[in-house]
Order: C-alpha cells, then sequence, then structure tokens
C-alpha cells in the first residue's frame, strides 16, 4: 500500500500538481475554483488508512460559471481522462465501479485512456442546489436553516478550498458558517427540551426493575447533551459516524467524557443518575457561560419530589425562548427545533428534498406562544 495521506492534503497536492497544470496548458483563460467539499469522511479530516478500501483517492472538484460548464464540462472530463498521470503519490487515478453496488467505487490501475477519474467539474449553483436543497443567489430564510441537514452543514464548512478564481467558494463558506443568533436560540431551545422531557425516566424506568429500559434512555440522554455542547460551541455536528470524535475536539470535552462514559458504563440506575446529574450541571453553567439568557440554575434538584435528579431542562428550554426576538421564529413550534433534531433516519437525513418536505410539516404550523 502506499503511504497514507489525509485526503484533504492529497487533494490539494493532486490540483496543484497534476490537475492544474493540465487546466493551465489547455485552458488558459478558463477560470475556476478548485476544493474538496461534499460529503464523506475524508472532507471532514477523519479519514484513517481504513477509509482508503473504498470511495476514497486523488480527486478534487472544480467549479465553473454556468456558461462555462456548459461549453467545457463534457471536453474538460475527456482531456483529463487522457492526461492526468496514471498513479499519483503511489494510489491509482482511475476509479471501478463495484459490481452490484454503482455508488461504489475503488481506484485500479487502468491498463486503456482515457481513465474514469475523480476530478468532479460542476457549478457551485449546480451542488449546492442538490446537496443542500437551497438557492445560494438569494437570503437564506429560516426555513433553509432548518431543513439543511448539520452533517451537510459540517462538510462545507470543513471542506478545504485550494484556489477560487471565481471567488464563489469562500463566500459561501462565510454565508454558511453559522446559524443566525435568533435560529440558534431555537435549536438550543429545543435541544435543551429534549433533554427536559427524558431527563427523570432514568430512574423512573429503573424503579421499576426496567434496567435495559433505563441504560437506553441514559444513552439517548448523553447523544443529546453531546449535541447540545457542539450547539453550544457553534459547530455543526456531523455523520454519526463521527459524531464522538466531533465532540472530542470541542473545549468541554476533557471534563465532559469520563463522565459520559461512566453514564454508558454504569450497571444501575443510581450511578447513571450520578453521572449523568454531573454533566447537567457542567453543561447548564456552560449555558450560562454564553450570556444569552439571565442565569438559570446550574445544579440538579427533584422531580416533583420524586426520588430522581434533574436538571429541569425544560425550564431552561423556555427561558432561552422567551429570549428569541424574531418573530419569524417565534412564530415556529415550540420545542421541535430542526430536521436532524427531529429525525435521524439516514434515508431522510441524506436526501435535500426529504428534508425540507419534512421541515414544511413543521413550520407550517403556528408556533406556541
Amino acid at each position: 500500500m502506499p503511504e497514507f495521506i489525509p485526503a484533504r492534503e492529497l487533494a490539494r497536492l493532486y490540483y496543484l500538481e497534476a490537475v492544474k497544470p493540465i487546466l493551465n496548458a489547455g485552458y488558459p483563460d478558463l477560470v475556476h475554483s478548485a476544493g474538496l467539499i461534499g460529503p464523506g469522511s475524508e472532507v471532514l479530516g477523519f479519514d484513517t488508512e481504513m477509509s482508503t478500501d473504498h470511495n476514497w483517492g486523488p480527486q478534487v472538484v472544480i467549479y465553473l460559471t454556468q456558461a462555462d460548464h456548459a461549453r467545457f464540462a463534457g471536453e474538460l472530463r475527456t482531456t483529463l481522462g487522457n492526461k492526468l498521470p496514471l498513479v499519483f503519490r503511489g494510489w491509482p487515478t482511475h476509479f471501478e465501479e463495484v459490481p452490484d453496488d454503482p455508488d461504489t467505487v475503488v481506484p485500479r490501475l487502468a491498463d486503456a485512456r482515457p481513465i474514469n477519474h475523480r476530478v468532479w467539474v460542476t457549478t457551485l449553483h449546480g451542488f449546492v442546489s442538490r446537496y443542500l436543497g437551497v438557492d445560494l443567489d438569494r437570503e437564506m430564510i429560516v426555513l433553509d436553516w432548518l431543513a439543511i441537514p448539520e452533517q451537510n452543514l459540517r462538510t462545507l464548512a470543513a471542506g478545504a478550498v485550494y484556489h477560487d478564481g471565481l471567488n464563489i467558494l469562500e463566500p459561501m463558506r462565510r454565508k454558511l458558517a453559522y446559524y443566525p443568533h435568533d435560529v440558534w436560540l431555537y435549536l438550543l431551545s429545543a435541544q435543551w427540551q429534549r433533554i427536559g422531557q427524558e431527563e427523570p425516566f432514568v430512574g423512573r424506568t429503573g424503579t421499576v426493575g426496567d434496567d435495559v429500559g433505563s441504560a437506553v434512555i441514559a444513552a439517548r440522554l448523553v447523544r443529546d447533551l453531546m449535541r447540545l455542547c457542539l450547539l453550544m460551541e457553534r459547530q455543526y455536528a456531523p455523520y454519526p459516524k463521527w459524531f464522538g470524535s466531533a465532540f472530542a475536539r470541542l473545549n468541554c470535552a476533557p471534563a465532559l467524557t469520563p463522565i459520559l462514559q461512566g453514564v454508558l458504563q454504569a450497571t444501575d440506575w443510581h450511578e447513571r443518575e450520578k453521572y449523568l446529574s454531573a454533566a447537567y450541571e457542567i453543561v447548564a453553567a456552560m449555558h450560562n457561560d454564553l450570556s444569552i439568557t439571565p442565569p438559570v440554575q446550574a445544579k440538579v434538584s427533584r422531580f416533583w419530589g420524586r426520588p430522581f435528579w434533574v436538571i429541569q431542562g425544560e425550564k431552561i428550554a423556555r427561558t432561552i425562548w422567551e429570549a428569541i426576538q424574531d418573530q419569524e421564529i417565534k412564530r415556529l413550534p415550540y420545542g421541535v427545533g430542526k430536521v436532524d433534531q427531529i429525525v435521524d433516519s439516514t434515508d431522510i437525513l441524506s436526501h435535500a428534498k426529504r428534508c425540507r418536505q419534512l421541515s414544511m410539516l413543521y413550520v407550517e404550523q403556528k408556533g406556541e406562544q
């Protein structure tokens, strides 16, 4: 196997040393942008040697204007197929489909040209329309932010830009860098609401001998706390496979990780509740440090006099809701949030159109005042 090079660095070298010289020689007046932005662990910087077994290798995306794309896209693909090196930094540049799995390709040494390379030629408008389901030529509306899965927003924020001759990639990344303030507040409120709805159930299930149920709810709460931390540190959440890896990079991770591991490793509900209580108090203190609402109580208390310790997440959710000023957002359904706070189905979150359709069902409802 060739030496492993993280895909973003491999793509940078591929563009500079292999792709760009071909463009400069054959199309010296063609203004373009180039980067590695889109789905995949390699875009997020989470790829490892294991990632190289499929859908990985020398690759880059070339962006053209609409007019130049219509004129040159097909020709460029053929030109690159005939002129790109067959091997780059030890990796084949030709890719073959896996039988019975047309969405999966593997690098193979080619014995004929043009090669089936992974230099995509597209337009930013076309890519964003497919990938996000929005038109960046207009101002983003609330529905846009609620309908785009965070995993897609993360890949745009984390992706690499190698050349921006069209001056389109960096402006796009700035525009999508993070949620507008009141949208962010709405998502924070919805995330606290999720926690408040289930936090007493870890103990309630335990009191009736349902230890499996208690463990499942505790694990759900761990995930919700991790997602809340990503929101509070203004980081988009990635695809579930890399959710824990992204959390580990947060400022709060060193303090929270051993506590959350304690929740997951606990063998009875009392122990789970003890660790969760410690996590709740840290996260509530983090909320206060944001200074977006009057201070909330950052100590656990009893749930309606029952023997369960909770942080009263629903009260924190309401406090954040009351801080929202945007009246369009105030008309949204209280406590619902965005598409990936509603569902976690891959078959929804990997399809921009389905995400938008689902979000519209909730946005059209009148918010609770």
